[in-house]
């Protein structure tokens, strides 16, 4: 299986195992900078060349030895889970993609005649009940996870917990974990255990969130979307990602996580 959704800058600086919705474009740009002393222009998602990606298939035998030699600092970064598939609906089922197309092509229209829910009409922008569409949207993510139907579970709301395991369980492991919340804390951790050629001075990076503007604006606060019901389906969904990041199951309003996290522990449970 390797190692996918694994980046490494050329210079086997630094390995990341991106995960979807966790600040990916921006650790992806300051891995670039690192190396570069510029910015990939455009999506880095799209680069081709100037870092190694697992999809290439010539960076495949480096990642692969970096990881297995453990030959580089390895991170990857998390992020709260309630405000992660928020995050997903608004990007990813309400909003056009860059290419002027819905998310998946057929995947909206099953949504609204499978679980009835509104996207805010063809461009996006019309008015609709944000709230209810959000917790049908719910149920879609239950069933997709839990029972692969009416189709597999998608990288973008799929568990944090399940990007993470697989660098684990092939052989990888993680010196550090960053959480999207206290961003800058935790990159800093990472910058100072790699050496870097072009400095990288956190308070100076843009945030490259390049999923922003796709979709409606959410009206309400992260909390409004999530009564009794839909935090015991997002628990069902991410129980681990909860118990293994730190993050607050009991209160949606706080995206801070409330306990550290125990590397040992993610590495044990993860690793299986």
């Amino acid at each position: 299986m390797g190692f996918p959704g694994t980046w490494m800058t050329e210079s086997e600086s630094v390995i990341y195992r991106v995960v979807p919705k966790c600040a990916c474009s921006t650790i992806g740009q300051i891995m670039y900078y690192s190396d570069h002393g510029t910015f990939y222009d455009g999506d880095i998602h799209d680069a081709q060349d100037g870092m190694h990606k697992w999809a290439f298939e010539a960076s495949q035998p480096l990642i692969q030895k970096a990881v297995t030699d453990h030959g580089a600092y390895a991170f990857t970064c998390v992020r709260n889970p309630y405000s992660r598939v928020l995050s997903s609906f608004f990007d990813k089922i309400c909003g056009i993609q860059r290419n002027g197309k819905r998310y998946r092509g057929n995947m909206v229209p099953l949504l609204i005649q499978k679980y009835g829910i509104e996207v805010g009409g063809p461009d996006g922008k019309d008015e609709f009940d944000q709230i209810r569409s959000f917790r049908r949207f719910l149920l879609f993510v239950r069933d997709t996870i839990r029972f692969g139907k009416p189709m597999g579970p998608d990288i973008h709301w799929s568990s944090v917990s399940g990007h993470v395991s697989t660098y684990i369980a092939n052989g990888g492991t993680y010196d550090h974990i960053v959480w999207t919340e206290k961003f800058n804390d935790g990159m800093q951790v990472v910058l100072d255990h790699i050496d870097t050629r072009h400095p990288v001075v956190l308070s100076d990076i843009p945030r490259f969130n390049e999923s922003e503007g796709h979709g409606p604006k959410r009206l309400h606060p992260v909390e409004a979307y999530f009564d009794d019901l839909s935090m015991h389906l997002v628990y069902e969904i991410y129980k681990s990602d909860f118990d293994l990041f730190g993050y607050d199951f009991e209160n949606p309003a706080n995206k801070l996580p409330i306990r550290d996290i125990d590397l040992a522990e993610v590495h044990a449970k993860l690793g299986d």
